[in-house]
């Protein structure tokens, strides 16, 4: 991990903790159901103060937490246009696989690359530290390998465009 980023992931890993500090919580309005309150906003007493944490203007988190769950959105920085196509293109991937990911949402927050929703019942069969070392993993490698596709795009590219130049 490099040192620029190293303090950005440590307060998202120590909003993280904080936020999943969540418990049951049947919904108020219907009987036998307990929906997400951070989705559902039914009440806005069940609903806690959102953070934004900001690397730079393009990359950065936000956590919503709730009293039942905990939404993370996460925005992958996208500097040029080759960054943001190959953003949409691997979190669209991603995100059509949300079932294997347990906790990722199929449709992100506006204006965000990729979201996470955590509930109580995900707390109850998962370890909370694992939670949180997932999601930091994940905003880690995310940004790994788009730069990996961006370094083997260009490449390709340099290699087409040699062999088109050599017809001249």
């Amino acid at each position: 991990m490099s040192n620029t980023l190293r303090p950005y992931l440590d307060c998202v890993r120590s909003t993280l903790e904080a936020s999943l500090c969540i418990r049951n919580f049947p919904s108020q309005t219907v009987e036998r159901h307990n929906k997400p309150e951070v989705e559902f906003r039914g009440s806005k007493e069940l609903l806690l103060n959102p953070v934004t944490i900001c690397r730079t203007a393009t990359e950065r988190c936000l956590i919503e937490p709730s009293v039942n769950s905990v939404r993370v959105s996460v925005a992958i920085k996208q500097a040029d246009e080759i960054e943001e196509i190959l953003c949409h293109k691997f979190t669209r991937f991603l995100m059509q696989r949300s079932e294997q990911f347990i906790i990722m949402r199929r449709k992100p927050t506006e204006n965000y690359s990729i979201s996470f929703l955590i509930t109580h019942s995900h707390l109850e069969k998962m370890w909370t530290h694992k939670l949180v070392d997932f999601i930091i993993h994940f905003m880690e490698e995310v940004d790994k390998e788009i730069s990996g596709m961006k370094i083997a795009v260009n490449a390709r590219a340099r290699i087409v465009a040699s062999e088109y130049m050599k017809k001249f």
